[in-house]
């Protein structure tokens, strides 16, 4: 028997300047990379970090003992799907410098996105404006996947497919930042489109709000004939901590014998 099996026709490059957003396929807008560092006007550092699939409350940092750099890291995230397996993540970022300090933190992990102001002093060269920071921004378009710098288990990429019994299907899409009713997932026949669009874009983040677009096509893994038209199953979907789950899976049967 055939299985289906997911192609993402999303991340076929069809210009020349290729993806829009190396860090996820389906990004069409908004701010690019996995980390986002700048200077802010009263000389704190804002810091963006794309962390999709951990819970808000599921991220930990820790500021170094010379008070340069920061060190952010969570647990495994909560599963969800079974076939689509955990994730956990390790990365810091800080000062480029050696005339400042950091003296404190204020972080907030939201819809699979971990933001922090960091405050800083200098320590010496006072006379000079410090503008250093680390890591270097990286976010640009290409026409090659990136894949999650700070994965340290699990998947590195935005985009995980998996067929279930019964000619399912399972797949899930990075789509840090947005909220779970922000999101619209559409079926035909042998595709599932998706749309989700950050709505309340942060005050620090540059570029406006992050939209994420999508196409993945069922077909079959065999020569044998085409798994069933998607409208004739039960497509099932859910965004949480900046991940799409999507589940193609055969209707019940409601018959019953007498």
């Amino acid at each position: 028997m055939a299985m289906r099996e997911c192609l993402d026709l999303t991340g076929i490059p069809y210009t020349r300047e290729g993806i829009y957003a190396t860090n996820n396929q389906f990004q069409k807008a908004g701010p690019k990379g996995f980390i986002h560092v700048k200077v802010l006007e009263n000389d704190s550092l804002y810091v963006r970090v794309d962390l999709p699939g951990v819970p808000d409350d599921g991220v930990r940092h820790r500021v170094d003992g010379v008070r340069k750099k920061l060190v952010f890291f969570s647990g495994e995230t909560p599963v969800g799907n079974r076939r689509e397996g955990d994730r956990e993540y390790s990365g810091s970022a800080g000062l480029g410098c050696d005339c400042c300090e950091i003296t404190g933190v204020d972080a907030k992990m939201k819809d699979g996105v971990l933001r922090m102001i960091v405050s800083r002093v200098k320590v010496k060269d006072h006379d000079n404006k410090c503008s250093h920071f680390l890591p270097p921004n990286t976010g640009k378009s290409g026409r090659h996947l990136e894949d999650h710098p700070f994965v340290v288990k699990g998947r590195k990429r935005a985009f995980v497919g998996v067929p279930l019994p019964g000619d399912g299907l399972y797949f899930a899409v990075d789509i840090p930042g947005v909220r779970g009713d922000d999101v619209e997932v559409l079926a035909n026949e042998r595709q599932v489109k998706f749309y989700a669009e950050v709505k309340n874009v942060y005050e620090h983040d540059e570029g406006g709000g992050r939209v994420y677009l999508g196409c993945v096509n069922s077909r079959s893994s065999s020569s044998d004939p085409p798994p069933p038209s998607i409208l004739t199953q039960r497509v099932g979907y859910d965004a949480e901590f900046g991940v799409l789950k999507i589940v193609i899976a055969p209707r019940p049967n409601n018959t019953s014998s007498q």
